[in-house]
């Protein structure tokens, strides 16, 4: 982000690591799960990346760089006060696991509750923390205006990319893990396959 310009960004949607320990969290007992929990992504896929948080830097780039924010897991970041937060409502199945997520947001706006259960989205998950395409798509619909360009410094699944794709929003993704941006181009490449073919 060093070398973009002030505000290039009209909006920028985000989900960086919590720092919630990667690997390690998942050692006990609550994470390790039976059943139907030992089959989680979460279990399988590498999860290394949210050993570290972002820097203080990269949220003052972030801002810097974007004229609005929703920032994902805002609940574990030094972040100001806000009022148009957005929660998403897993109804997670699981008494062990998050029954919602927090994005926090730039917005002086009501705060909104997205409702999706996690284990109705009907995609196929490439990525431990994985928002489905419809979360992306509602947060465009509510935030985002025609014609905005949007950020997103950590693509994991390409959800984001697949809801700009979808709505006509001009998206610029990064994501650092080499085989989480392959599985993620892939993902959206048979996604627009999937639309010629109807």
């Amino acid at each position: 982000m060093k070398q973009m310009e002030d505000n290039k960004y009209d909006l920028a949607i985000v989900d960086p690591p919590y720092n919630i320990g990667g690997d390690s969290i998942h050692e006990g007992r609550a994470f390790k799960g039976s059943g139907k929990l030992k089959n989680r992504a979460i279990q399988k896929l590498n999860t290394n990346w949210d050993n570290v948080a972002p820097t203080k830097k990269y949220f003052q780039e972030l801002f810097r760089v974007s004229k609005n924010q929703i920032i994902w897991g805002g609940n574990y970041f030094e972040l100001p006060k806000c009022r148009g937060f957005v929660v998403w409502d897993k109804q997670q199945p699981f008494p062990n696991f998050s029954a919602a997520e927090y994005a926090w947001t730039s917005f002086y706006v009501p705060s909104k509750i997205f409702v999706q259960p996690t284990t109705r989205t009907g995609e196929i998950k490439i990525h431990p923390t994985q928002k489905s395409v419809k979360l992306y798509s509602y947060l465009l619909h509510h935030f985002a205006k025609p014609g905005d360009k949007i950020l997103d410094t950590h693509g994991g699944s390409m959800s984001h990319a697949i809801a700009c794709h979808d709505l006509g929003f001009d998206l610029d993704i990064y994501e650092i893990d080499k085989d989480y941006f392959q599985a993620g181009v892939k993902r959206v490449k048979d996604h627009q396959k999937q639309l010629t073919l109807l």
